[in-house]
């Protein structure tokens, strides 16, 4: 089973990691996890004109390489071998191109993300993914 599960750092994610860890054991067949972090760089954009592209590339990086790091340390402790990926992008719109991409079998993600009052205004990630998704998505509080 090809399980794609999108990380940004919140403690629902990582819940989405332990979830993972369980299905994968009461599965008693090998699950392939690709892990996924996206940042939306738009808001960066202001910043662009006065701080070279490697400085932001770097800033982007260090902080998915944090948020990814639970992630990797919980899945390391059930024994699941992952694939890591990071993308820049609009968060929904990258998560189910790599889903549809590479035709996963499920979705599982934390229901609440990092990004809160932005949510309440735009629409949720999860929300945007349970209706664009072609695969199955599981939402983990």
């Amino acid at each position: 089973m090809k399980i794609l599960l999108p990380v940004d750092g919140s403690k629902s994610a990582i819940n989405a990691c332990k979830y993972v860890a369980k299905l994968s054991a009461d599965l008693k067949s090998k699950c392939v996890v690709t892990l996924i972090n996206v940042h939306d760089d738009v808001g960066l954009n202001h910043v662009k004109q006065f701080v070279a592209k490697s400085v932001v590339d770097d800033y982007l990086r260090e902080i998915s390489e944090k948020e990814l790091k639970p992630a990797q340390k919980a899945l390391d402790a059930a024994g699941i071998k992952y694939t890591i990926v990071i993308k820049r992008g609009n968060i929904s719109d990258e998560i189910l191109a790599l889903a549809n991409k590479e035709k996963m079998d499920m979705i599982v993600m934390g229901s609440k993300g990092r990004s809160g009052f932005i949510d309440m205004i735009m629409g949720s990630i999860a929300q945007k993914i349970v209706s664009g998704a072609k695969q199955p998505v599981v939402l983990i509080k």
